[in-house]
């Protein structure tokens, strides 16, 4: 995912990049807001997902956008699909069991995982860059994450029996969500990535509907709070998604911007505000950390 430099970016589009930042964080305090008061990660995704995908798909029927797939684009697709919806599912698990902004936090190391299946599976050098930033970027996330247990006061044994869970699915969620750039990278030449979102979106409702139907049927909010934390997230998320493809475009940004990593910041400062979620000086020093060099990473010159 190609980024462009801050520097061709105008006001506008930096102040919209932003805006979309703020969404996507706010969008997963909301998740935690539901998840508090009943909602199951199922369910969540299923509502997120399937909206998202609603709206995408109108867009593409709106701008006359050809839908016709190669053999190889549909598998790919699938692929992809499947990635995204073990993302979605790992993520919203870890905004469940953890402060939002940690689990964001680790999640943002995707960038090491997407160096990884880029070497395994494509053969792809490593950049130096990224060499340099993974110790910057690792020990950033040990102290977000408080490893040994020093700001909790709990001791290492039992923070990580708190925390241990997020954790692993917060990583499994940037393990899942590399590999599912690798693939977008190499197999998707030529998709307008409207379509794939579309299609992405699309198979991680199922995906979710799936989960809901093992589950027993939905998991809807018991209180009124869940429904605004549902309501809120499925919001949040497709309108970030339609501003990507609607407006930014008109405003000269393509691809993915670093300007949004700055997510988990807007995260920690909403989860302090609406749940009440407190990190210790330490551990907002980590997440500074681990945001700066993912930043740097998008931003450096290539």
């Amino acid at each position: 995912m190609s980024a462009p430099s801050t520097k061709s970016l105008s006001g506008s589009a930096f102040a919209t990049l932003l805006l979309i930042a703020f969404m996507m964080g706010a969008n997963h305090v909301a998740a935690r807001l539901a998840f508090d008061h009943g909602v199951t990660v199922s369910t969540a995704v299923l509502f997120r997902s399937g909206a998202t995908a609603l709206v995408v798909w109108l867009i593409v029927r709106m701008a006359g956008v050809p839908v016709n797939l190669a053999a190889g684009q549909k598998r790919a697709l699938l692929k992809i699909g499947v990635l995204i919806s073990v993302q979605s599912l790992c993520l919203y698990s870890a905004v469940a069991r953890l402060p939002v902004a940690l689990a964001l936090l680790a999640f943002n190391t995707y960038p090491l995982w997407t160096a990884l299946w880029a070497r395994t599976l494509k053969a792809e050098r490593v950049e130096p860059a990224l060499l340099r930033a993974m110790p910057v970027l690792l020990l950033g996330l040990a102290l977000a994450l408080d490893v040994a247990g020093a700001a909790s006061g709990m001791g290492a044994s039992a923070h990580w029996g708190r925390i241990g869970a997020g954790v692993a699915f917060a990583l499994a969620a940037a393990a899942s969500f590399g590999l599912a750039l690798v693939f977008t990278q190499h197999e998707t030449v030529g998709l307008d990535g409207r379509v794939r979102t579309a299609a992405t979106m699309a198979l991680v409702a199922l995906a979710a509907l799936a989960g809901v139907a093992g589950q027993g049927g939905w998991s809807l909010p018991q209180a009124s709070a869940g429904w605004w934390g549902l309501l809120g997230l499925t919001v949040l998320y497709g309108t970030a998604f339609t501003i990507m493809f609607t407006v930014l475009p008109k405003l000269g940004v393509v691809g993915g911007s670093p300007i949004m990593n700055v997510e988990p910041i807007f995260a920690l400062v909403l989860a302090w505000a609406v749940l009440g979620q407190q990190v210790a000086p330490v551990q907002v020093l980590g997440g500074l950390l681990v945001v700066a060099t993912v930043m740097w990473l998008g931003l450096r010159r290539r």
